[in-house]
């Protein structure tokens, strides 16, 4: 089973986001049974709550469940249990490296895997703009899938 550990700040906007839509993307290829997704936060203010309204609006408009998704806080067990360990942000990278600061996992920032001019994603429990999130979500997830697919050997 390989497994997928989202990261961002609180854990409520974008690492809850990408779980659902990796999680959506994941199931759609057939792989349910062979990849694991979670997301956490760096920090513990939300732990206990559902995704914020602007994500669960987000997702129900695209029919994607975010059923059972409620906020935690990242533990050094992710660094050792986890196979690819994905920040939203150089600061989010910075925090749980802390947390854990050795892993066997790939560490990598969501937006690495694709060809943008942002590196990171914007937080849109700051910015409001929770399509533009949801957008490079979508993108970086599925060269996301595919680059799991190639490295894990799963089709």
């Amino acid at each position: 089973m390989t497994k997928v550990l989202f990261v961002c700040l609180g854990n409520i906007c974008r690492s809850p986001m990408a779980e659902a839509v990796f999680r959506h993307q994941v199931k759609e290829a057939g792989l349910a049974d062979k990849i694991e997704i979670d997301s956490a936060g760096t920090g513990d203010w939300h732990v206990g709550e559902r995704p914020h309204k602007g994500t669960l609006a987000k997702m129900a408009e695209y029919g994607i469940s975010t059923e059972g998704m409620h906020a935690r806080q990242i533990t050094a067990e992710d660094g050792q249990t986890y196979d690819y360990i994905v920040a939203m942000d150089d600061s989010n990278m910075r925090n749980m490296m802390q947390v854990f600061p050795q892993t066997s996992a790939t560490v990598l920032r969501l937006l690495d895997v694709i060809d943008d001019a942002l590196t990171e994603v914007p937080d849109p429990y700051y910015t409001g703009d929770f399509a533009q999130t949801y957008d490079l979500v979508e993108r970086a997830s599925k060269a996301l899938l595919k680059k799991i697919i190639r490295e894990q050997g799963l089709l």
